[in-house]
């Protein structure tokens, strides 16, 4: 259940998930340095227009993906703070795939893998590029890319996963059916 799991905040700070019971949470893998960086200027309005009707968020920097996060907690949280004013809580920069992984990202792939990419502009370019060092890439659950968001309803049940390549619109209306 994801209320097992515990991360680190940017300050250093232990989060339990067990502490967020009864909301819904948005779990997003970022970077500062991606074409998807101004999907954080979204995530920011989602948290302004829901957080009070029992919406969290989990910004989880991650550097995994084309060296987009390489700047220390600080510095991620300061780009971020600055660049998109952003007010939801940002967690220590962390591996979401690999023999480093954090354990939750273990948990949320087990849960729901990959589907497949949206349509977006950026579809074939990310397809391209995979298709290129795996062939096998989408046969598993691995995070392929930066914002790739995971959400998490009242009861702790994960209940989607959208790609980067997906509109955000439709990650609202999941977060919206479920508050």
């Amino acid at each position: 259940m994801i209320y097992d799991y515990e991360v680190t905040t940017g300050k250093g700070e232990t989060l339990k998930l067990s502490d967020l019971k009864g909301k819904v949470i948005l779990i997003v893998n970022t970077a500062t340095g991606c074409g998807f960086t101004p999907q954080y200027a979204l995530i920011e309005q989602l948290y302004k227009d829901y957080h009070e009707k029992g919406l969290e968020i989990l910004d989880i920097p991650c550097n995994q993906f084309g060296a987009q996060a390489t700047g220390s907690d600080e510095e991620i949280h300061n780009f971020c703070t600055t660049r998109y004013n952003t007010t939801f809580p940002q967690m220590k920069k962390s591996d979401v795939n690999g023999a480093n992984e954090l354990p939750l990202y273990t948990y949320l792939k087990s849960q729901k893998g990959f589907e497949g990419f949206d349509d977006n502009p950026l579809k074939s370019t990310l397809e391209n590029m995979f298709n290129a060092a795996n062939p096998d890439w989408a046969k598993t659950p691995d995070i392929k890319w930066n914002f790739t968001k995971f959400v998490i309803d009242r009861n702790g049940n994960v209940v989607a996963r959208f790609e980067p390549t997906a509109d955000m619109a439709k990650v609202e209306e999941c977060i919206k059916a479920l508050l």
